[in-house]
Order: structure tokens, then C-alpha cells, then sequence
């Protein structure tokens, strides 16, 4: 996976357990693209402590990940939610049955349902 978008899923999961400072500085970083130089002059720190904070809570949130794994089942549901939704739409296009397709809706909302409640 993209070294971005884990920051951003692990930000996501674990950010409310990092400090409000820590939490300041990485999500400047992870969703506002900014570089060490910019997040050290809004901080007032120097550019390499923005990269060693940067670094030690890629470290924290990766320990968290490791111990609940919450990113991994995430990501795995979203797989497993896409394989049914592909499967449902599979069997209505080869199916004319009216109950069929009708319970094959369902289904489809159902996943549908289990996605967005991520």
C-alpha cells in the first residue's frame, strides 16, 4: 500500500491517541501535504524535529496497528464487501427470475449498508 494513504488509514484509526501536538503536526503532514520546513515555521520547532516527530508517531501508530489490527480488518472487509458486490451483480445480469433479482438487491444494500457504516 502506498506509504500515503496507510499514514492517512492510521491516522484515521489511531490519531485520537496521539497528543494534540503530535496530532497537530502529523495530520499537517498526512492530509495537508505540508512539508517539514512549513510545519516547523507554523510550529516554531526546527525542521528536523518535525521529522523526528513525523517518524515516532509513524512508530506509535504502527504499534497500535500491530497489537489491534483494525486498518488490516478494515481493509479485508472492504475486499470481502467488493468480491459480493461483484458477485451479486454477476448472477442479476445472468438471471431473469424476479424473486431472484429482487433478493440479489437486497443482498447488494445490505453490503452496500456494511460499507458505508465504516
Amino acid at each position: 500500500m502506498e506509504k500515503i494513504v496507510r499514514r492517512a488509514l492510521l491516522y484515521d484509526f489511531y490519531g485520537e491517541l496521539l497528543t494534540e501536538h503530535q496530532k497537530n503536526i502529523y495530520s499537517d503532514y498526512v492530509l495537508n501535504d505540508l512539508s517539514y520546513t512549513e510545519i516547523g515555521v507554523n510550529e516554531g520547532i526546527s525542521r528536523q524535529a518535525v521529522y523526528e516527530l513525523i517518524k515516532r508517531c509513524d512508530g506509535i501508530l504502527e504499534d497500535y496497528e500491530n497489537k489491534l489490527k483494525l486498518v488490516d480488518k478494515f481493509l479485508d472487509t472492504n475486499e470481502r464487501i467488493s468480491r459480493i458486490h461483484d458477485l451479486a451483480e454477476e448472477l442479476m445480469d445472468n438471471t431473469t427470475d424476479d424473486i431472484l433479482k429482487k433478493k440479489i438487491s437486497e443482498i447488494e444494500k445490505i453490503s452496500k449498508d456494511i460499507y458505508e457504516s465504516y
